[in-house]
């Protein structure tokens, strides 16, 4: 199981619902939400206002995602572009053996979508 702390719960359980297909599995007011994808993966988020404050995390922390091909890629991008998350001239870039794409999100925290093929 893996636990993020966000400062909005509603954004961010919005923003994997909406992005990644991450289902809500269970909701503990406005404090703990728990999503599980479609290949079985677990993710907690809580809410650092109601828990411990504003969130830190480490130098060079990032939530990423493999996908299969360099099109899925671009319709994050565009979907990120729709929703006014990431401006048009931060499109993927081939880097490292990849075709990936950054942008920020939920205060700050970095999301890296990658694919290899």
């Amino acid at each position: 199981m893996n636990k993020i702390r966000v400062i909005d719960l509603n954004e961010a359980t919005g923003l994997f619902r909406d992005l990644f297909d991450f289902e809500l599995q269970e909701r503990k007011g406005d404090v703990i939400a728990v999503m599980n994808d479609k290949e079985g993966f677990t993710l907690v988020l809580s809410c650092s206002a109601a828990l411990e404050g504003v969130p830190t995390y480490p130098e060079g922390f990032h939530v990423g995602f493999y996908v299969d091909t360099k099109e899925e890629v671009d319709r994050f991008y565009d979907r990120l572009v729709g929703k006014k998350l990431i401006q048009p001239d931060q499109g993927p870039k081939n880097m490292r053996g990849g075709y990936t794409l950054y942008f920020k999100a939920l205060d700050g925290i970095l999301f890296e979508i990658t694919s290899f093929a």
